[in-house]
């Protein structure tokens, strides 16, 4: 517990986009979670509440509300799978996908992709494990496929 003004060292070692210092310009929220639980409503309700203060509070765009797996791809793997991620992009933080008739180029490079997203894809591997996470729950592999190229081609036109 730390008021918002107060610099927190959440973070740790971690990156997203050119932001290496994420201790000094994000705010940590913990919830009460082993890591297996689906999240309670009455949790995901208190989330969207703090956030919609914050998000106010503070002008944060909707791509900025992201994980600490999103931001330390290996060493961290919270908040889980079971982290309600597209609801809370419904509400207006965070982005989610949209494939419906998506026509991924040929050319298209999905490892650039998650790192113009914001991901350190310095470990491909832990890059892909960690949009995995966030955006493709049920799987747990640690490869990109056509449908994840779909994803991503379609974020990266979010997030620009």
């Amino acid at each position: 517990m730390l008021n918002d003004l107060l610099r927190g060292h959440h973070a740790g070692v971690s990156k997203w986009g050119n932001n290496t210092d994420l201790n000094s310009s994000s705010v940590g929220i913990e919830i009460d979670n082993n890591g297996y639980e689906v999240f309670t409503e009455e949790q995901v309700n208190a989330l969207i509440t703090l956030l919609g203060r914050l998000k106010s509070a503070y002008n944060i765009p909707a791509t900025n509300f992201i994980g600490h797996a999103d931001i330390a791809p290996g060493r961290k793997v919270d908040p889980n799978r079971n982290f309600p991620w597209q609801k809370l992009a419904q509400n207006g933080f965070g982005l989610w996908y949209d494939t419906t008739n998506v026509s991924v180029p040929a050319d298209f490079n999905a490892m650039q992709a998650l790192r113009i997203i914001g991901y350190d894809i310095k470990n491909e591997k832990n890059a892909i494990q960690s949009y995995k996470i966030h955006f493709v729950q049920q799987d747990t592999t640690k490869l990109i496929n056509e449908s994840d190229r779909k994803i991503l081609f379609n974020l990266v036109q979010r997030y620009q």
